[in-house]
C-alpha cells in the first residue's frame, strides 16, 4: 500500500456523500506498499480502506478482483469486502482515479515468520482456494510461465551487471522449468492469490496466545491458475530464513494444515518442486526487471534479485516434494 494520489477533505467528502456511511470522522494515508494510493477511514460507520487504483492496475480488470473479494467474503473468508454506494456500484472514481471502499481487517503482519504462523497460513491458503470455487469470471495468470522469458528478454542488457553470469543461469532455469511445467488441465485450478506474502496475512493471538489468521488482503495479483502454484508461492515467500536455508518445519506446517482443509491429489504434490522452482523465477524476474529499469534516485524501493535465485537454487536440488516436507 502507498499514496500517489493526494486526496482533499472536500474531495474525500463529496466521495463519501454517495456512501451510507455516515459522517467522516478521520482519514490518512497508509504509506506501505507499491501499486495504489491507499487510505484508513473511520464515519461514524465505523473502519475502511480506500483504495484509488493508480496506472499499473488495468481498470477493466477491477470487476474481477473486487467480485472476487466479496464472493469469497460470502462464502466464509476473512478478506476486505467492498462496500458499494448507495447505488449498488463499488468501483467508483475518485481524484481522476478509479476508487473503491472496502471493508477494515484487523490483525498485524508478521515482520519475521515463525514456525507457528505457517500452520495457520497453510490453512487460510485452502479455505481461500475453497471460497473461490464458484466464482464465474476467470481471470489468466499474466506473471505465469507464458510471461517469464519475455521478462527475461527485458533483463538482458543488464542483467549481468546485477551478478556476472546471471542471464545464462537464468536462460538453463527457464528452459528447464517450462520442459517440465505440468501441461494445462492437469492439475486442480481455481482462483488464486499469487501473491500471499507475509505482509498480505494478518494475524491476532487466539486465547491462548497462539497466532491465528484475522484476514488475507491484496488480491491485485489474483487471478485463474493451479492450486499447487499458489502453495508453492508460500514455500518460498514463508519457509526460508535470513540465509536463504529452507525451513522443512515450516514447510511441513504450512502443508500439512493446507492439506487437513484441502487434500492434493498426488500429482500436485510430486509437481511440487517444479513449481517452487517456477515461482521463484518468477519473483526474482520481476524483481530484476525493477531492478535493471528503475533509475537511480527514484523514490522507490528496489527488491533484491537475488535473493530469489538462491531460493531457485534450492528448489532446483529438490528432485522430490519429499524434500519440501511431504
Amino acid at each position: 500500500m502507498a499514496v500517489y494520489t493526494e486526496v482533499t477533505d472536500e474531495a474525500l467528502r463529496a466521495f463519501l456523500s454517495d456512501y451510507a456511511l455516515g459522517e467522516l470522522l478521520a482519514f490518512r494515508g497508509i504509506a506501505e506498499g507499491v501499486e495504489n494510493s491507499n487510505y484508513a477511514l473511520k464515519t461514524e460507520a465505523g473502519d475502511f480502506i480506500l483504495t484509488l487504483y493508480e496506472k499499473r492496475v488495468d481498470r477493466m480488470e477491477l470487476p474481477y478482483f473486487l467480485g472476487l473479494m466479496e464472493h469469497m467474503a460470502v462464502h466464509g473468508l476473512a478478506c476486505p469486502t467492498p462496500v458499494p454506494a448507495r447505488d449498488g456500484a463499488a468501483l467508483r472514481e475518485l481524484c481522476g482515479r478509479p476508487a473503491a471502499i472496502v471493508t477494515f481487517l484487523p490483525g498485524v503482519w508478521p515482520r519475521r515468520v515463525r514456525p507457528e504462523h505457517c500452520a495457520p497460513l497453510g490453512e487460510a491458503l485452502a479455505r481461500m482456494h475453497r471460497a473461490g470455487e464458484g466464482f464465474p469470471i476467470q481471470r489468466p495468470n499474466a506473471l505465469g510461465p507464458a510471461g517469464w522469458a519475455p521478462l527475461l528478454d527485458g533483463c538482458r542488457a543488464r542483467g549481468d551487471e546485477v551478478q556476472p553470469g546471471l542471464i545464462a543461469e537464468l536462460d538453463a532455469a527457464l528452459t528447464g522449468i517450462l520442459a517440465a511445467w505440468p501441461a494445462p488441465d492437469t492439475l486442480p485450478r481455481g482462483h488464486i492469490h499469487a501473491d500471499l506474502f507475509p505482509d498480505n496475512v494478518f494475524f491476532l493471538p487466539d486465547q491462548d496466545g497462539k497466532p491465528r489468521v484475522s484476514g488475507l488482503i491484496d488480491f491485485y495479483f489474483a487471478c485463474t491458475d493451479l492450486y499447487a502454484y499458489d502453495v508453492a508461492i508460500c514455500l518460498n515467500a514463508w519457509c526460508f530464513e535470513s540465509d536463504y536455508s529452507f525451513n522443512v518445519t515450516k514447510a511441513r506446517a504450512l502443508l500439512s494444515a493446507y492439506e487437513s482443509v484441502r487434500p492434493m491429489a498426488q500429482a500436485e504434490r510430486a509437481a511440487l518442486p517444479v513449481l517452487g522452482r517456477g515461482a521463484a523465477l518468477r519473483f526474482l524476474l520481476t524483481r530484476l526487471y525493477d531492478w535493471t529499469h528503475t533509475p537511480d534516485g527514484a523514490l522507490v524501493t528496489r527488491k533484491d534479485p537475488l535473493e530469489y535465485l538462491r531460493k531457485l537454487r534450492f528448489f532446483v536440488q529438490a528432485e522430490s516434494p519429499g524434500a519440501l516436507g511431504l
